[in-house]
């Protein structure tokens, strides 16, 4: 079977026990992800950078498609935790890249008073592939060299 889209183990993450995202009911758009490793995420203070949770996982998809990270609904309200960036892009050619193999974490601010505690194998996002659509007089011809934030082009 040829591969089209999925998801796999990133580097460094082969003997955690890492759960693929699944969909919950036939008519979910998401699949749960679930968070690759205990983590504290600290209550919010001025200044502060996002607290990054790792998934232990890669994307692969067609080059005219991204995966669109999404907190879950239940998170803000019961967890207190948002996502830094509203929702995360990965691109198609961030898979396999050279500086973390691809592996994609969801960015938390916790508006809490406490921190909050994940715990491995919680579910902390949902993961949609969506396909996206370029103008006649596009001309993108930059390659990707890098991981997070590598395209600052």
């Amino acid at each position: 079977m040829e591969k089209v889209r999925g998801f796999e183990i990133a580097k460094g993450f082969e003997n955690s026990g890492i759960n693929m995202p699944v969909r919950k009911t036939k008519y979910s758009a998401g699949y749960d992800v679930e968070a690759a490793e205990d983590c504290i995420i600290p209550a919010f203070t001025l200044g502060q950078a996002p607290t990054l949770v790792k998934t232990g996982l890669k994307a692969y998809m067609p080059k005219d498609e991204y995966l669109m990270l999404c907190n879950r609904s239940s998170n803000p309200k019961k967890k207190g935790l948002v996502l830094a960036n509203s929702i995360g892009i990965v691109d198609a050619d961030y898979y396999n890249n050279s500086d973390n193999d691809g592996h994609f974490m969801f960015a938390f601010f916790n508006i809490k008073s406490e921190p909050v505690e994940i715990k491995k194998g919680e579910c902390i996002g949902q993961a949609i592939f969506q396909k996206y659509f370029t103008i006649d007089e596009d001309v993108a011809e930059g390659e990707r060299n890098g991981g997070f934030g590598s395209t600052n082009l």
